[in-house]
């Protein structure tokens, strides 16, 4: 009997920070897949799956350093390797540098197994996405990014600390653009199946300080300890995990969007063959007019791609 699980995943940039949370994520949620390492330093691939190996004796997952050809024919493939943005950088070099670097990667993929789902992981997530799936030759709904998924976490951990009610009973959403033209869905929120905002505790609480703080968190953490992995690490496994195991649950994601015609950072319910539907998120005014500024903004982008 083979104690190798049948199903895998790759973490792509799996020696970095970022992609080595998001594999011991898939080994300690006891997530049931053979997990794969794959990096262009392959001493930092080894060490790490190395290291995740022996946390996986107690679970169901395995994992080991492997290549990019075998990426290419795993069920899910995370992305989480590109360049960091410099200071003082345009935003217009970073995504010129990282659209190179993911075309690489799909082209190391090649042949892509065709039911496979890529994550994408790496930013700006919007963007890359729609690079990732016109280099892949996957169909948009097998390809999608971690989105506004870790932010509207932190946004459900503040209105836990105010409202005194779980985070996971708590349904709200940042949407949009993942980064500076994201925005807080305060009219689609809900809470106990009423609106968070006529909680009794919301009354006299500032959205815009909310907003602020949510937006802030990474650059906190970043000032304090260098980069951000763990929170990013744990809503990747997660999304791995409902692509793998067919849960249909909703989470704001990015993903292609028929209405708007571009993909971006919006609810959809995510199962094994990638977004199953989205959903309208019912905004106000207000809202839809910062909607429009972030579609208008990604299609600016994407469309030198």
């Amino acid at each position: 009997m083979s104690t190798i699980p049948k199903q895998r995943v790759s973490v792509i940039g799996g020696g970095g920070a970022v992609g080595s949370a998001t594999a011991f994520a898939l080994i300690a949620k006891g997530v049931a897949a053979e997990v794969l390492i794959v990096d262009v330093v392959d001493k930092n691939a080894m060490g790490q799956a190395l290291d995740i190996s022996d946390a996986s004796f107690m679970m169901p997952g395995t994992c080991r350093k492997g290549t990019f050809k075998e990426a290419g024919q795993s069920d899910v493939i995370i992305v989480t390797a590109g360049s960091a943005q410099q200071p003082g950088e345009p935003r217009s070099n970073l995504i010129d540098r990282n659209h190179k670097i993911i075309k690489s990667i799909m082209d190391s993929l090649q042949p892509i197994k065709s039911t496979a789902k890529i994550l994408m992981v790496s930013n700006p997530v919007d963007i890359l996405t729609d690079i990732a799936q016109k280099t892949s030759g996957l169909p948009r709904r097998q390809v999608i990014g971690s989105g506004t998924y870790l932010d509207s976490g932190r946004l459900r951990n503040e209105l836990s600390e105010i409202t005194k009610v779980s985070p996971t009973s708590i349904h709200a959403y940042m949407l949009g653009e993942h980064g500076d033209n994201q925005f807080t869905a305060w009219s689609s929120a809900r809470i106990g199946g009423r609106p968070l905002l006529e909680h009794p505790a919301m009354q006299d609480v500032d959205l815009d300080k909310i907003y602020e703080k949510i937006q802030r968190k990474a650059y906190v953490i970043i000032d304090a300890k260098g980069s951000t992995y763990y929170g990013i690490g744990i809503c990747a496994a997660t999304l791995a995990e409902a692509l793998l195991n067919n849960t249909s649950q909703v989470f704001p994601v990015v993903n292609y969007v028929e209405e708007f015609d571009c993909y971006l950072s919006w609810p959809a319910a995510i199962g094994s063959d990638g977004v199953e539907q989205s959903f309208d998120a019912n905004l106000n005014d207000e809202e839809t007019k910062k909607l429009q500024k972030a579609i208008k903004a990604i299609k600016d982008v994407c469309s030198n791609y």
